[in-house]
């Protein structure tokens, strides 16, 4: 263990496939458990919204992350953390009070996950030189979709195989059908994620090094540290208040996705829902693999090609493809809720286009990102933007479910696709470097 140990090769992979799952389950898993257990839209929406919220104001944190202990302590205890949610969740689903259980369990996975965030990324930074980090960047984040395909394709898909039953043998079934017994099956499904962090905590304990920039902490008392962090964080929201076009830079942070913040919430519930309800009526198992295995995809190759076109050409000059990249293919959903088309090929290309579509024109708005954060303080300016980036998910989401109970589905997602011109409108009012993001000759 010892020739391993500190080594890149060792922990990149894992710890971001460990950063992947927790936010997958919080963010996506627990839609589709909500709505297998019978939950409505209005609610399933409004309390998985609100689990956005660690990410929202996980800034306020970070700098006892950063004062406090070790970096591999935090991603230790957290991940031990998330393995106790995980299986927290898996038994409160067999009980009468799961609703009030499994949403206390979500919590402290996302407040476990959000503080993971903080402490996994800055032991990368602290554990690798500028050639390494540049060298694992593609690992880093090849991994972390990974994690994602991991539980959106893999466990939703794991679940619909236990919910029909396994593969007979000799005319036996291996394991009887479960389709009554829905808790159980998630139960099951959750207990194998606790397991893998029980292993991942093993494994991170054993092969990660303490490595700790103690030169403004050393020989100073904790309490002296934390004042110090926090008056460097006061520093820093000053900073991001008096920045040039702030008021258009907030409004573009919160608004850029409220189209998709709704059109993601109620995705999965249109999947699954029956015919007479206005959805597609598709199993469990198929959506796994249209939303975490097509629909990753999509959303991975749009990310690597919105990457290189702005390297070419620069951010301003693909912000407006990349606006109408992320608006134009949420009208696929109109189309698939007035047709409600059953052919899994047409769904596949449905999905796979406007996850292509979001995952090309979500390059502009990160990289708005990066550029509003440039200068003083650049890192921690752009931890508050990600901040905010959470909140403009939050809030729209919370009440997605509602409209949608309440107008239906075509009629939802006409009004989604209304709502991209918000998106338009915020995208107007912002300024770019018309060199920004282009690959500087040399």
């Amino acid at each position: 263990m010892s020739i391993i140990k500190n080594k890149p090769y060792a922990w990149v992979p894992t710890l971001y496939i460990a950063e992947a799952i927790p936010y997958a389950v919080v963010m996506t898993l627990s839609t589709l458990i909500f709505k297998n257990m019978g939950m409505s839209n209005t609610d399933l929406a409004l309390y998985t919204s609100w689990l956005y919220l660690p990410w929202v104001i996980k800034p306020l944190w970070s700098p006892i992350v950063d004062a406090l202990r070790t970096k591999k302590w935090w991603i230790v205890c957290m991940q031990t953390l998330i393995a106790g949610a995980l299986a927290g969740v898996a038994f409160s689903l067999n009980t009468d009070a799961w609703v009030q259980w499994s949403l206390a369990f979500f919590w402290v996975m996302a407040f476990s996950s959000a503080t993971h965030d903080i402490a996994a990324d800055g032991f990368y930074i602290l554990a690798l030189n500028s050639h390494q980090q540049a060298l694992y960047v593609g690992i880093r984040n090849t991994f972390y979709r990974v994690g994602n395909i991991l539980v959106q394709g893999g466990l939703v898909m794991l679940f619909g195989w236990l919910t029909a039953g396994a593969p007979s043998f000799d005319g036996k079934k291996l394991i009887p059908s479960l389709e009554e017994q829905i808790a159980s099956c998630w139960s099951l499904v959750l207990g194998v994620l606790a397991i893998l962090f029980a292993i991942f905590v093993i494994w991170h304990f054993m092969v990660l090094g303490s490595f700790e920039n103690k030169a403004k902490t050393e020989g100073k008392p904790f309490a002296e540290v934390l004042k110090g962090t926090m008056v460097e964080f006061v520093n820093t929201v000053k900073i991001f208040f008096s920045k040039p076009q702030i008021v258009c830079a907030l409004l573009f942070m919160l608004l850029f996705r409220f189209p998709e913040a709704q059109l993601g919430k109620m995705a999965t519930p249109f999947m699954l829902d029956p015919i007479d309800k206005g959805g597609l009526a598709l199993s469990t198992e198929t959506v796994g693999f249209v939303y975490g295995t097509v629909g990753v995809i999509g959303l991975t190759i749009g990310g690597i090609l919105g990457g290189f076109a702005v390297a070419a050409h620069g951010l301003k000059r693909w912000l407006w493809p990349m606006v109408l990249s992320i608006s134009l293919p949420d009208a696929v959903y109109i189309y698939l809720s007035y047709s409600q088309c059953q052919n899994l090929y047409v769904i596949n290309s449905c999905v796979f286009i406007e996850q292509f579509g979001y995952g090309f024109g979500f390059t502009a708005y990160m990289l708005y990102l990066v550029y509003f954060a440039r200068g003083e303080n650049s890192t921690s300016i752009y931890a508050l933007c990600t901040g905010i980036m959470a909140l403009g998910m939050m809030l729209p989401g919370m009440i997605a479910g509602k409209l949608c109970d309440t107008i239906g589905y075509p009629s939802f997602f006409l009004w989604v696709m209304g709502c991209c011109l918000v998106t338009v409108l915020v995208s107007a009012f912002i300024k770019v470097d018309a060199e920004y993001g282009k690959k500087k000759q040399s």
